[in-house]
């Protein structure tokens, strides 16, 4: 039987490997994001004085109000966040511990970071304009569109782009002003046929979207339950799966028509 000395003395021993686990652990860097609310820009407006949206070969109606794509802020490929840095915001509403490979393409530095994110922010961007033209059923031959929209990366814009097209170009039509007057923010992947898609992140982007005056949220529909987990007070959220049903929720929205408008 071990006398209380000896014990004591194992349970120190013991103990040592233990605390330098945790020392290690505490200073060794994890495979992980911080990410944070990012910025916001209204697709409707301009940004460093050039216009987000210009279309040409088309009738371009005036809009009011404001559509706001939305942002993620996250630490780099090349940051390496300790087990302080992730604990810290672990548990704060305002930030979220992320896998960096579902953030960042693996392996890959800074430089091919931005250069693969901008590159599948023009694919989205094609995609958006495809997709509005064809909702409106105009001819990508006869109408210009270009997006402009400096220092963005990543798909998660398309979908607001796709709604600010159709509202330039059908502000008076059977789309009539979506906005109604009001800032309204979103996020989502656009396929060309108009099909909404998930992006991650969207707690974050509710919290940006607040800070910067939106009324009402458009979120991806299999996203709800993420958005509602630290959705800001006075924020409406309307789930979308696809382009039209979007403008449907809107134009309901605008003419008061509430048993129309969906909601998570």
């Amino acid at each position: 039987m071990l006398t209380s000395l000896t014990r004591n003395r194992a349970l120190a021993l013991c103990a040592l490997p233990v605390a330098a686990l945790f020392a290690v652990v505490g200073l060794a860097p994890l495979p992980f994001a911080i990410a944070s609310p990012g910025t916001t820009a209204d697709v409707l407006g301009a940004v460093d004085g050039r216009q987000v949206i210009t279309i040409s070969g088309a009738p371009v109606d005036k809009t009011s109000g404001k559509l706001l794509m939305t942002t993620i802020v996250a630490t780099g490929p090349s940051v390496d966040n300790d087990f302080g840095d992730i604990a810290d915001a672990w548990f704060r509403t305002d930030q979220a511990v992320l896998p960096r490979d579902s953030v960042y393409p693996p392996g890959k530095s800074d430089a091919e970071v931005e250069k693969h994110n901008l590159g599948e922010m023009k694919k989205s961007q094609d995609a958006a304009t495809l997709a509005a033209l064809g909702y409106l059923k105009l001819d990508p031959d006869d109408v210009e569109v270009t997006l402009h929209l400096a220092d963005i990366g990543g798909p998660s814009a398309g979908f607001m782009f796709s709604l600010g097209i159709v509202d330039k170009l059908d502000g008076g039509g059977a789309a009539g002003d979506l906005t109604g007057g009001r800032t309204i923010a979103g996020t989502g992947t656009i396929n060309p046929n108009g099909t909404v898609g998930a992006v991650g992140g969207v707690s974050l982007k509710t919290q940006a979207a607040a800070r910067d005056g939106a009324s009402v949220f458009l979120v991806p529909k299999a996203e709800c339950s993420d958005a509602q987990a630290e959705l800001p007070e006075g924020l409406r959220l309307i789930p979308v799966t696809n382009l039209s049903d979007a403008v449907s929720s809107l134009r309901a929205l605008e003419q008061g028509q509430e048993a129309k408008v969906p909601s998570c």
